[in-house]
């Protein structure tokens, strides 16, 4: 089912979803049940699943020169999605990003996707890797999201890259896009970072799934610049529970957010990281109950593979 038609099932009523990471290569994938199971008991409608474009590696010859390797740490999108549909009879919905793709390589995953009876994508431009200070786009591939939605947008009106098919079957995908509250980091405002979004909307997305973010403030004034840009489609706020030390100073530099200073100094006066989770869990129930009370459509979950914590807000709110 597509995520337009659980909101309109829903009746303003709103839902608990959550992501999840593939496991790292070399593991099975147990580790993934074991983060979910907990968390059904919620009934998720959906649950998205990231994923990781490949990585470059150097190694050095014997003659001391070096060769690239390409390597992929976190493989198994699209069969963890089958797998989650199969075991859980709930909607999977996978990452597709421009970065590590061409456009026939994007083509061929979505008709991977079709075929198993995946109805949603979340379509993203991804982040360069860690060898590069800037994105580069595989030649042939997407540069910009906007150009990634335009490519399922034809898909679903059966128009494929060989214009030479005859009778070729549409596919009909739901297609969610990122939304950033404090602005993408790439981004020189945040009006110039809506103006982009709209670009992606105008293309066929079908609702914005947001950044993380630790202040509604922001989230509710980045809905309002949404609207006033004539953005209509479902927002869905992304939130994720603090849980050690070392994260005030690694999610502002990993996603560039600003964390508030009474959560600053709530973690900081923490004797030791289990106390700082249950500050995270805390901060993470009040943010959720007003988002909740704010009737957005679902409040989405970070979960980074970890369930606990995420249950225990589950439990507070829902």
């Amino acid at each position: 089912m597509k995520v337009t038609e659980h909101i309109a099932q829903a009746k303003n009523k709103t839902q608990f979803t959550f992501e999840i990471l593939p496991p790292l290569k070399g593991q099975n994938i147990q580790s993934i049940y074991d983060a979910i199971d907990p968390l059904m008991e919620f009934n998720p409608p959906f649950i998205d699943v990231t994923y990781h474009r490949e990585e470059y590696v150097y190694k050095e010859l014997g003659n001391g020169l070096l060769e690239k390797h390409i390597i992929r740490k976190r493989p198994g999108t699209v069969g963890i999605c089958a797998a989650l549909q199969h075991k859980y009879e709930v909607d999977a919905i996978p990452h597709i990003l421009c970065g590590g793709f061409t456009k026939e390589d994007t083509e061929n995953f979505l008709i991977d996707l079709d075929f198993l009876g995946i109805d949603n994508v979340v379509a993203l431009r991804g982040d360069a890797v860690k060898s590069e200070v800037y994105f580069n786009p595989n030649k042939d591939g997407h540069a910009y999201a906007n150009e990634l939605v335009e490519q399922i947008t034809d898909l679903n009106q059966g128009k494929y890259l060989d214009e030479e098919l005859e009778n070729s079957a549409a596919t009909d995908f739901c297609i969610g896009v990122s939304g950033y509250p404090e602005k993408h980091m790439e981004a020189p405002s945040l009006e110039s970072d809506i103006h982009f979004l709209k670009k992606k909307i105008e293309a066929g997305a079908d609702y914005i799934v947001t950044q993380m973010f630790f202040d509604n403030s922001k989230f509710f004034a980045f809905a309002e610049k949404c609207k006033a840009a004539g953005i209509d489609v479902p927002i869905i706020p992304g939130l994720k529970p603090l849980a050690t030390k070392r994260q005030l100073n690694a999610l502002p530099h990993r996603f560039h957010v600003d964390l508030p200073d009474d959560l600053i100094r709530a973690v900081i006066d923490c004797k030791d990281n289990k106390a700082v989770r249950q500050v995270g869990i805390e901060w993470c129930i009040e943010q959720s109950k007003e988002l909740k009370a704010a009737g957005v459509p679902f409040l989405h979950y970070y979960s980074m593979g970890k369930s606990d914590n995420i249950k225990a807000i589950a439990q507070s709110v829902f």
